[in-house]
């Protein structure tokens, strides 16, 4: 199985920062650290990695990747999965984040089905805050940013 996705940064008063995104659904719900993640999702078949990244940075947070040059990141392995990551240097409003949704059976066993938003909040972080926050798969991408 591999994902795709699109870490954008910045340059904050002569820091980097990141947007993550924490990720939605019951069981992240309480969870901080370890619980944000780039935002990426499944490449599906016979598409190619970095539009696939692009797609689903748009259907996760509602919102085009910001204009530019994407820089490979590389990939790790994540729970059985490929992942592969760009980073592009950009600014966005987290505000403006309209994220896309899941159908997840709620509560487990109970027939139920409910929709949970993809992530349920974003928010730009120093690259060392973004370490704790970033699930352990992908911190490795943060070592890999553009200086």
């Amino acid at each position: 199985m591999r994902s795709a996705g699109i870490l954008v940064f910045r340059k904050v008063d002569g820091r980097t920062e990141v947007l993550i995104a924490h990720m939605g659904g019951p069981f992240w719900a309480r969870k901080d650290e370890g619980a944000w993640s780039v935002p990426k999702g499944l490449i599906e078949d016979g598409e190619e990695p970095e539009a696939a990244a692009r797609r689903e940075f748009r259907e996760e947070l509602g919102l085009p990747a910001p204009a530019g040059e994407l820089v490979p990141l590389g990939e790790v392995k994540q729970s059985g999965k490929t992942v592969t990551v760009w980073a592009i240097e950009g600014d966005l409003d987290p505000a403006d984040v309209v994220p896309g949704t899941f159908e997840l059976e709620w509560p487990p066993r109970s027939g139920r089905t409910r929709e949970f938003p993809e992530v349920d909040r974003v928010g730009w972080f120093a690259v060392d805050d973004a370490r704790v926050k970033l699930v352990k798969g992908q911190r490795a991408f943060l070592d890999r940013l553009p200086a």
